[in-house]
């Protein structure tokens, strides 16, 4: 594994996807396994979010895959080829992944995580006012929630702090009401901010 130092030195310490310069990281390109090297890239906060699926894409921001994708190294061209086929419905970015070229190695491991198919879309969790949930949020309920199966009777205004999303549903979180695990539907709350 590529220290950040050395990653710092190859990327001249800017977003090797988008040259910020601030909030970098390193990223390992999946699949990663202990017998690979070689496959990180330092990339800043909002591409990474962005690439983890935690926020929703910004085409403008991914303008920048224009330069990118000609990076000599390797992991870099797969990141951008993956970011591309998301936008792939987008005139700029099919011209841009008409223009680019990866051996079949590359190509094979650019696709082993399936961002080549499907639209691209992110589900998120949301609350009532669409502000994106993330798990250890705060939540208030908008309205008064029986609770199936108890005699509970949550009141609006509560607060459900620490939440859990539901990974396989966008629209329900699970949630502690007086001692009690419960799950709750998004549109019925609000984040705190």
């Amino acid at each position: 594994m590529k220290t950040l130092e050395q990653l710092k030195q190859r990327s001249n310490n800017e977003c090797e996807l988008c040259a910020a310069t601030q909030q970098l990281s390193i990223y390992d390109v999946p699949p990663t396994a202990s017998n690979l090297p070689n496959r990180e890239i330092l990339a800043c906060e909002t591409c990474l979010n962005q690439i983890e699926k935690k926020e929703e894409l910004n085409a403008n921001h991914w303008q920048c895959l224009s330069t990118a994708m000609w990076n000599e190294n390797l992991p870099v061209q797969v990141v951008s080829w993956r970011m591309l086929n998301r936008f792939r419905n987008e005139s700029w970015a099919a011209d841009l992944l008409d223009m680019m070229y990866l051996d079949d190695e590359t190509l094979a491991w650019a696709k082993q995580t399936g961002d080549h198919e499907g639209d691209g879309s992110i589900d998120l969790h949301k609350d009532c006012n669409g502000n994106i949930l993330v798990g250890g949020d705060t939540v208030t309920l908008i309205k008064d929630l029986d609770v199936k199966g108890s005699t509970l009777n949550a009141k609006i205004g509560t607060a459900v702090r620490n939440i859990r999303l539901v990974h396989d549903n966008t629209e329900q979180i699970e949630g502690k009401i007086d001692g009690q695990q419960i799950v709750i539907l998004t549109k019925y709350v609000k984040k705190q901010m």
